[in-house]
């Protein structure tokens, strides 16, 4: 009988698919099943007698669970990660009960662990969750058809988060079965004792009833070994015999078929099934098989439940079968969530191909879209390259002529053309600059700049036309607002220069304000509101509204009496929002017009110098002779008068091939270059003149485009600068002089290098006064110099680094005396002192770095010349 209670617990370890092992109180392995072997990848002999806590990935979460089972008697559903000798992790639920003897002493634990990796539909569940996500967000900035799939989706949601709280609730229930498991667990306690009561009874009569006492002891440890086998499952147990009669069961299956224990014992096995003969079939499949894994069948009870059984033998002394164990296990929430996972996929693979057809519909406009931006982009910069050049040559002539001796008849027409032609350029850079803003092209710089001076300039070139009109012009300033602020100047005068512009164009009488207040202030930042008054004509009440638009205007008249195209304030609202900033207008018909607007700027501490655009005449400058690349013969003509009243010399290229063969054999200071010509334009014959001749002569292109692609062109072929026509000929003077003094500051600076460099650093005199011209002692002095000066080098640079002051003194203090032992200049050993001085300030970083980056050239070079040193005096000794 003894044996086949071990072949009874042995099947009942043996039927379950999860991973069990019985433990003793310091945790070591005193038997296991097949799952748990193939879990962890060992065998059986090599498992047993080993540390539990070995095979989890956190031991130290093991030993405290195991601990907690022995302490409180069970523990239900602990997360923890199992691993395998080859690497494998599998997550598992494990629930740990207590193994008593016969007389109720806990003598260890069983352990039984789920499987939860098996689980593959939760993960299939999440990963088609992420997709569907994915695909919504997707759906929604494409389709608005896809929203009812959003609702869907949280619809399914709300009904998981309702079966959790049903588990929750099932969870509750099994720890309330638990807790009558534990009051069994006490009557058979006492039952035992009862037993070995009268087992003491026989051994006082009987001598050879120790035998049998033996027998019984570990008849009832087998017993109880077996019951809590039985109740650790979670999952419904039968034991049945040969018969199909149910010999021992589980409170998990009186849970679920809502018969009590009693009457199970001894039922037929088939009853609680939907299907007798199929249940039938399967306990005579264990029978004859001596295993069944994963047997489909449902349960009789309140929900007809889904379960898969496993089966395995167990056998009598003699190795006969006598019995079967049966565990089955609860799917059919399982069968439900993947008919959900396959309605969720399908879903999932409509709302991608719906998704996927709106992705190709936007890329199909996002394409079609680009290539009319590019269309456009091309057209304003054939047009603008068109315009312009005829202009350059009206214009230009007009000013040359200007300065003629002129009648007053012949100046009047003169300066009538020029004022057309002006105009015209103002039309042409309007629609330039509303391409740019429409195309994303328009690009705000920040630079620092005096708001004062900067306004007080724009406000000044509007003088002569308000005393002209007899309007007066006023000036308010805010004194609070900081001297220097960053932002964009040249877009704040466009800005300005528009509103000013329009105010003095529609103000017939009376007067103009331009005002400018701080509003806003922080540690970082300011807003300052911007406004421009007038007492002109004003604005009808129904065009407020529109007067942003393009090509819009006060009235339809405004253009035939006043001129002008409706861009500027189009432009104008553009800029300012580009910039983060607000626009508004306040008009009264007959009364004048408000405009007025906010914009940021970052405040700095940093020092501006106003440099001039227009610089005067340098009459010091001659000798310079320019390339002037251009194939039409009026522009040609031009540039030739204005470079002759510079008093630069002039050649003429009629296009990019000529150029460079004229590089070729002759020398230039400076190249004027054409973008567009025939035979090679302007970027061919750069990229050549910088890549294959290799010359860094200055180049500055003079283009009838300004749209930003060609700038960017011109930057990128290794161009200098540019010049937009119509040339402005004290502009185009300025660059060309900034670019020649520039080159000769840089030659400067590199012959003062060469000369530097060429110059000993280093002065033996001293050092020869002090060892008496001895070699030998020469020799060990600039020796002890070439090995302490690195070291002291290096810490120089990592106390700067680190911003360590006081390492920074020291390594300075300990370098001063050997500058005049080797002849160093004595500056440097002043810049040192003031190194020490500034360093215990720890003020000025900046000087403090440029003073020692000196220190380290100078020590670098005499390094080099005392190394010199030491060979010649080598032959000397």
């Amino acid at each position: 009988m003894n044996d086949i209670g071990n072949k009874y617990a042995r099947s009942l370890i043996e039927a379950t698919s999860d991973p069990l092992f019985t433990i003793t109180f310091d945790g070591k392995i005193t038997d296991t099943n097949k799952a748990a072997i193939a879990t962890i990848g060992l065998t059986r002999v090599g498992v047993l007698n080993s540390e539990f806590v070995n095979y989890f990935t956190e031991p130290q979460k093991a030993y405290k669970f195991y601990k907690d089972v022995f302490s409180k008697g069970f523990i239900l559903d602990s997360l923890l990660t199992m691993k395998h000798v080859d690497g494998l992790l599998t997550d598992v639920l494990i629930n740990g009960y207590i193994l008593k003897d016969e007389i109720g002493t806990i003598s260890g634990a069983v352990i039984l662990a789920r499987d939860i990796e098996k689980q593959k539909w939760v993960l299939d569940l999440r990963v088609a969750n992420k997709e569907l996500a994915f695909q919504n967000d997707e759906k929604e900035k494409r389709a608005n058809e896809l929203i009812i799939a959003n609702k869907e989706l949280a619809f399914q949601n709300d009904e998981k988060e309702k079966r959790a709280n049903e588990l929750i609730i099932a969870n509750k229930e099994l720890v309330f079965q638990n807790e009558e498991k534990e009051k069994s667990a006490c009557k058979f306690f006492i039952a035992n004792k009862e037993l070995a009561y009268q087992n003491k009874e026989k051994e006082k009569r009987v001598e050879e009833s120790k035998e049998l006492e033996a027998y019984n002891c570990s008849l009832k440890l087998d017993s109880q070994y077996s019951l809590s086998l039985i109740e650790a499952s979670r999952d419904p147990l039968f034991t049945i015999s040969l018969e199909g009669k149910i010999t021992d069961t589980n409170q998990a299956s009186v849970r679920v078929t809502d018969v009590s224990k009693e009457n199970l014992i001894g039922s037929d096995f088939i009853k609680y099934f939907t299907d007798p003969k199929l249940a039938k079939k399967a306990y005579e499949e264990v029978f004859s098989k001596g295993f069944v894994v994963d047997y489909p069948l449902v349960l009789i009870d309140g929900k007809l439940t889904n379960v898969l059984f496993n089966g395995s033998v167990y056998r009598g002394t003699q190795g006969k079968v006598i019995g079967a164990v049966m565990v089955a296990r609860d799917v059919t929430q399982l069968k439900k969530v993947e008919t959900e996972l396959i309605e969720a996929k399908a879903f999932a693979e409509l709302a991608t191909k719906i998704a996927e057809e709106a992705k190709i519909k936007a890329e199909d406009a996002t394409r079609i879209a680009v290539e009319s931006v590019k269309a456009k982009q091309q057209f304003l910069s054939n047009m603008s390259h068109e315009i312009r050049t005829p202009m350059n040559a009206i214009i230009g002539f007009t000013k040359v002529l200007l300065k003629t001796d002129l009648n007053s008849k012949q100046n009047e027409y003169l300066q009538a053309i020029k004022t057309s032609g002006d105009a015209l350029i103002v039309l042409i850079n309007d629609i330039l600059d509303l391409a740019k803003v429409d195309s994303g092209k328009m690009s705000f710089e920040k630079v620092p700049f005096k708001m004062a001076k900067s306004i007080a300039a724009m406000i000044h070139l509007f003088d002569i036309k308000s005393q002209e009109k007899n309007v007066l012009l006023f000036k308010e300033y805010d004194s609070r607002i900081p001297e220097i602020l960053i932002g964009d100047p040249v877009r704040l005068h466009q800005i300005i220069l528009n509103l000013v512009s329009n105010a003095v164009k529609f103000t017939i009488e009376g007067k103009i304000v331009v005002s400018v207040k701080l509003v806003e202030e922080n540690e970082k930042d300011v807003v300052i509101e911007f406004g421009v008054s007038d007492t002109g004509i004003g604005i009808k009440k129904s065009k407020i509204e529109t007067i942003f638009e393009n090509f819009q205007q006060a009235s339809s008249g405004t253009s035939r009496i006043y001129g002008g195209t409706g861009l500027g304030l189009a432009i104008v609202k553009q800029l300012v929002e580009g910039q983060h900033g607000t626009i508004a207008v306040k008009s009264v018909v007959d009364e004048g017009s408000t405009f007025s607007f906010r914009l940021p700027f970052q405040k700095t501490s940093a020092n501006v110098e106003v440099v001039e655009d227009v610089i005067d005449l340098d009459h010091e400058l001659t000798d310079v002779k320019v390339l002037v690349v251009e194939d039409i013969a009026l522009n040609q003509l031009l540039m030739r008068t204005l470079l002759d009243d510079f008093g630069f010399g002039c050649d003429i290229a009629s296009n990019g091939k000529i150029a460079i063969e004229k590089l070729k054999n002759n020398t230039y200071d400076i190249v004027l270059m054409d973008l567009q010509m025939p035979v090679m334009n302007g970027f061919e014959a750069t990229q050549y003149i910088r890549k294959t001749l290799k010359s860094n002569v200055p180049i500055i292109a003079l283009t009838a485009d300004v749209t930003t692609v060609d700038l960017e062109k011109c930057k990128a072929v290794g161009m200098n600068d540019y010049v937009s026509k119509p040339v402005n000929e004290r502009l185009l003077y300025s660059k060309i002089l900034g670019i020649l003094k520039k080159i000769d500051l840089e030659n400067q600076e590199l012959e003062i290098k060469e000369l530097e460099t060429n110059t000993k650093c280093i002065d033996l005199n001293y050092l020869m006064q002090l060892t008496k011209s001895n070699p030998d002692l020469m020799f060990e002095m600039i020796s002890l110099y070439l090995d302490q000066t690195p070291p002291l080098v290096t810490s120089l640079r990592q106390s700067i680094d680190t911003k360590d002051w006081l390492m920074l003194q020291a390594t300075v203090h300990k370098m001063i005396p050997s500058f005049s032992i080797v002849g160093i200049n004595n500056d440097f050993e002043l810049m040192a002192k003031k190194i020490q001085e500034l360093a215990s300030k720890q003020s000025d970083e900046e000087s403090i770095l440029d003073m020692v980056l000196q220190l380290e050239n100078i020590c670098a070079q005499a390094c080099k010349e005392l190394e010199e040193e030491l060979i010649t005096l080598k032959k000397l000794k």
